[in-house]
């Protein structure tokens, strides 16, 4: 079975992990914490451009697999989208996400709460696009 997935869903999803992360980062929420605990020094820091382009590769690709893994879930337990969405995301992110920032972390001795804002930042993002998946799902559904 190849899974039908809507990519302007998928699209719409990769921009608004942008958007999330934007405003995540922005000093007024969580960005100079970030910047504290993740040891960045602004004025250091080269061009975002760079890193900018592989996160819309990074989350188009995250978006794409989304849908499609929301779609096998819907089709496989039935219900609704929106829920299948929420489900498989809440699902990837524990899974895969989660387990490996917590993991890597770890292992590279970073701080606690850097972590848990990260990990959070990932579940939010991962809410945000099942939520544009889901009420967008393909033709047919």
């Amino acid at each position: 079975m190849v899974p039908e997935i809507n990519y302007w869903a998928v699209v719409v999803a990769t921009v608004s992990t942008m958007v999330v992360g934007s405003v995540w980062y922005t000093p007024r929420v969580f960005g100079t914490a970030w910047m504290r605990l993740a040891r960045i020094d602004r004025e250091s820091q080269g061009s975002a451009v760079g890193p900018i382009a592989v996160t819309v590769v990074v989350s188009f690709v995250s978006a794409w697999v989304l849908a499609g893994a929301t779609y096998i879930a819907w089709e496989f337990y039935g219900g609704g989208f929106v829920g299948a969405a929420l489900a498989t995301a809440g699902f990837l992110w524990a899974g895969f996400t989660a387990a490996r920032f917590v993991t890597h972390d770890a292992f590279e001795g970073r701080p606690v709460a850097l972590t848990a804002m990260n990990v959070a930042h990932e579940l939010v993002t991962f809410a945000v696009m099942a939520v544009i998946i889901g009420v967008w799902p393909p033709a047919g559904v």
